[in-house]
């Protein structure tokens, strides 16, 4: 598993790859509703977000600020990571977001 610190580029993320599974938090805002997914190809899911052709939670929420995200080796592995990520509490994720990410700041231009 990868994260992604500031100041990484893309490719020392994703590498040559476009499409690598991930893990990822959205937030309406600091503190606000979280949104957790897992994708194989995280550019193109966030826009999907973003541009509201994502029907129910998200789109709903209006949950578009991508303020945590993990790559993985293996979907398997994301799968497995975002199912236990949804079983934890509240407070575990805002701990989660903050250890990467204290400013919750939206991450999405970063990796584009």
């Amino acid at each position: 598993m990868t994260n992604r610190h500031p100041g990484e580029s893309r490719d020392d993320v994703f590498g040559s790859a476009v499409k690598q599974p991930c893990v990822y938090i959205l937030a309406s805002d600091r503190n606000g509703t979280l949104y957790t997914g897992v994708t194989s190809d995280l550019i193109r899911r966030i826009q999907q977000h973003r541009s509201r052709v994502v029907e129910g939670f998200t789109r709903r929420h209006r949950l578009h600020s991508l303020v945590w995200f993990e790559c993985h080796d293996s979907m398997y592995a994301a799968i497995s990571r975002e199912k236990a990520i949804k079983e934890w509490r509240r407070a575990w994720k805002l701990q989660l977001i903050e250890s990467t990410n204290p400013q919750w700041r939206d991450l999405y231009p970063d990796i584009l």
